[in-house]
């Protein structure tokens, strides 16, 4: 029998909180700017009471987080802030620094402790002094290979231990950085990082006359210099610094996404599996903990025909920096740093949530630009197969205004009606209605630059390779692809199909998608589908047989 792990998902507001539960979590963490290492959090102390309520109500748990690094001034708002969260009683109170652990252990004996990954405990003798502390469970550091983690679950077996298995990775140990600090005198390890990690950095010379000058990388100059970092204690080992006209991220991580791996996790038995990204919006916290738990849950209940490719095209739903093992083999490889590029990327976007179910229609709140012919992809709490409607006019539920060809912005924040009517393959609207509630994400495909297009193939071009399917020519050839993609510069977005015309119809069934339902091409696509079970798309693959017989 097999210990079931908590997916513990983060909740930077309260529509993420909800959309986390709604979308898997076993519990939240959340906390308010001041005192929980996260400044942008807009969490306030009455909103983790409306939060851990709901939680509740849901039968999750909820956690607090009181992990910053306290200076002096911080001491004095302790004790309110104690006396408060006694009163909410979460499950438990996540802290780094000793000095808190103390505070919280002597004014509130009765609340959980969990110890921080910002304690940077990385080995079973560190788990040993929390846990002979008092302390009921400990976050694991990043740092952490699966190796040593084996070890630390062999040696503790009588404590929780929790792992990040997802999100963004700091270039310093654990969160423990001081460029921040230093560079935007913003404190870091108290939840007001500027991520100077992965500012573009530019190239400078000092000339004989000591003025400071930018060198600048033209076609002439590129072929002239190549620029290398040696350091003082393994001489004759050059490291390239790469740059282009543009600068370098030579500090930039990509995210850690563990699913590849998860199978082992789940083996070893973690009792917690956490999810970074309080800072991330909604969409990224409902495609994750769904991504998360239909993959726990598959393994429990078949682990030997368990397989991580279907929940790693989810998640490359999720705008990303491409993702990476981190730590997990006990040392990075090249593959986890991106020299390129810093920003969150993916083929899909978030289009919208459903604020409300209507008697006759979902009531969806935009978020991203919606042209006619977009394919939106309602994504389901608990069922696998997202419901798919092609969308071709919009109304306005404020205004009252319907559009067509100009489509509709996200700028003013409106609500549009989907009536249940134009989902013409499902008849049961009952069913509907129970299977995309309020807080359900809709998502759609989106235009990107050719440079976006060749950032994407390297991201999993260097994926393959990380995990050994994929050579490390390839990922060679698709980093030049790259170069060349950014030297001829960011225009010409384009989407990965054509959005109007029977060669923009995917071949899956979409609802309203008239290309699909009238046009002779997709007769034996439509015949594959109708020996479906209602609500159940064609797949990518069984899509493209349709098309070509």
């Amino acid at each position: 029998m097999h210990r079931t792990p908590e997916l513990l998902m983060p909740a930077g507001s309260l529509e993420k909180l909800k959309a986390a539960i709604l979308y898997g979590a076993d519990a939240v963490y959340m906390g308010t700017p001041d005192l929980s290492l996260r400044t942008r959090s807009s969490m306030t102390l009455e909103d983790v009471l409306e939060g851990v309520a709901f939680a509740r109500a849901h039968g999750k748990r909820a956690y607090l987080t009181l992990n910053l690094f306290s200076h002096n001034r911080d001491i004095e708002k302790l004790p309110e802030y104690i006396e408060t969260i006694r009163k909410v009683a979460p499950d438990g109170v996540i802290v780094a620094d000793p000095g808190v652990f103390h505070f919280v252990k002597t004014a509130a004996p009765e609340l959980a402790i969990h110890i921080s990954t910002q304690a940077n405990v990385c080995s079973w003798l560190s788990v040993k002094f929390w846990q002979d502390l008092g302390a009921e469970l400990v976050v694991l550091a990043r740092e952490v290979s699966f190796e040593e983690l084996a070890e630390i679950r062999a040696k503790c077996p009588d404590i929780k231990l929790e792992a990040f298995v997802h999100g963004a990775m700091c270039m310093t140990y654990s969160g423990r950085c001081l460029l921040s600090n230093y560079m935007a005198e913003r404190g870091a390890n108290q939840g007001n990082c500027a991520n100077s990690c992965r500012w573009n950095y530019k190239l400078k010379v000092r000339l004989k006359d000591g003025t400071v000058k930018e060198l600048e990388l033209t076609q002439e100059t590129r072929e002239l210099f190549e620029f290398f970092i040696e350091e003082e204690n393994r001489p004759g080992q050059d490291m390239l610094l790469e740059e282009d006209e543009r600068g370098s991220y030579i500090l930039n991580a990509k995210d850690l996404c563990l699913m590849p791996r998860l199978n082992e996790y789940l083996a070893l038995g973690i009792d917690s599996l956490k999810v970074e990204g309080r800072n991330r919006g909604a969409y990224y916290v409902a495609v994750t903990g769904h991504a998360y738990r239909m993959a726990i849950d598959d393994w429990l209940s078949c682990p030997a025909g368990w397989r991580p490719e279907p929940y790693m095209r989810e998640l490359a739903t999720i705008p990303n920096r491409g993702y990476s093992l981190g730590f997990h083999e006990g040392r990075l490889s090249h593959h986890a740093h991106n020299f390129e590029d810093t920003h969150t990327l993916s083929a899909w976007e978030y289009a919208g949530t459903i604020v409300e179910v209507a008697e006759d229609a979902f009531l969806l709140a935009v978020k991203n630009r919606m042209e006619m012919g977009d394919v939106l992809e309602f994504v389901p709490h608990t069922r696998r197969a997202p419901l798919l409607l092609r969308i071709y006019k919009f109304e306005n539920v404020r205004t009252g205004r319907v559009t067509a060809e100009e489509g509709i912005n996200a700028g003013q924040q409106p609500v549009i009606r989907i009536p249940f009517a134009w989902f013409h393959e499902e008849d049961d609207v009952e069913q509907l209605r129970k299977d995309f509630p309020a807080y359900t994400v809709v998502r759609k495909e989106q235009a990107l630059t050719e440079e976006a297009w060749a950032r994407l193939a390297l991201d999993r071009a260097a994926e393959a390779a990380e995990l050994g399917k994929g050579a490390e020519d390839t990922y060679r050839e698709r980093r030049l692809d790259l170069v060349e993609a950014m030297a001829a510069g960011r225009e010409g977005a384009v989407f990965r199909t054509p959005r109007l015309g029977v060669e923009g119809c995917c071949g899956r069934g979409c609802n309203g998608c008239l290309y699909f339902w009238n046009d002779p091409r997709y007769a034996r696509a439509r015949e594959l589908l109708r020996s479906k079970k209602l609500g159940v798309m064609l797949s990518e693959e069984e899509a493209q047989q349709g098309k070509e017989a």
